[in-house]
């Protein structure tokens, strides 16, 4: 496992995020991500073609708590993809919400491999590792942010072991991740512009608990 990141100089990169799956992984490890330092951090040695989050939102006509992030990502150099999430009830009346983003994903990046040289993917689902096959045998390089400092780790290990490089996320804090609002809160810190790094989380969401991946 590499420690840092190993990028080429002026290698053509394109980041494509799993919000929900990126969210959880630096829940679990205990910080906030900084996106606007994420860009500056991967756009210092290779030519940062486009950064893809991907994110299902529920109906436009019911208050969603990850809105004003997605409103700031996409005013701030990210690409957004979304979707509304599915409603339905499983055979015990329980009501289920699903906003599964894999194949959106998916078709952006083989869409997009072409014309760069090195994908890194923010996620740990298994369910990547045929695209992760797919780009390699274009000759692209592919790097998997996740984490296994966590019990259970937060990568599955097929996707791990197929990605030419993998970076875990807590290697990753150092340069953009940021104290959750819990801990400015202990720490009486008073809390940060929206505007200046992005303040809302996925945490909230109303399908982040129950969504099936």
């Amino acid at each position: 496992m590499s420690r840092e990141m190993n990028l080429k100089s002026g290698e053509r990169i394109s980041i494509f995020i799993d919000g929900a799956n990126l969210y959880a992984t630096s829940k679990a490890l205990g910080f906030d991500i900084d996106y606007r330092k994420l860009l500056k951090h991967f756009s210092t040695d290779g030519y940062l073609v486009r950064a893809s989050y991907y994110t299902a939102l529920a109906d436009e006509q019911e208050y969603s708590s990850i809105r004003p992030l997605v409103d700031w990502l996409d005013y701030n150099g990210f690409r957004m993809v979304t979707k509304p999430i599915k409603e339905f009830f499983d055979a015990a009346g329980r009501r289920k919400v699903k906003g599964n983003m894999d194949i959106e994903l998916t078709v952006d990046a083989m869409e997009i491999a072409d014309h760069i040289d090195h994908v890194i993917l923010f996620s740990g689902d298994g369910d990547f590792r045929c695209l992760v096959e797919a780009v390699q045998r274009k000759g692209k390089r592919v790097s998997v942010v996740s984490t296994i400092c966590t019990d259970p780790p937060m990568i599955a290990d097929d996707l791990r072991r197929r990605a030419d490089q993998f970076i875990d996320l807590s290697d990753l804090e150092k340069h953009f991740g940021r104290q959750t609002s819990d801990q400015r809160s202990q720490g009486n810190k008073p809390p940060e512009s929206l505007w200046d790094v992005p303040e809302i989380s996925e945490e909230t969401s109303s399908y982040e608990d129950n969504e099936e991946f």
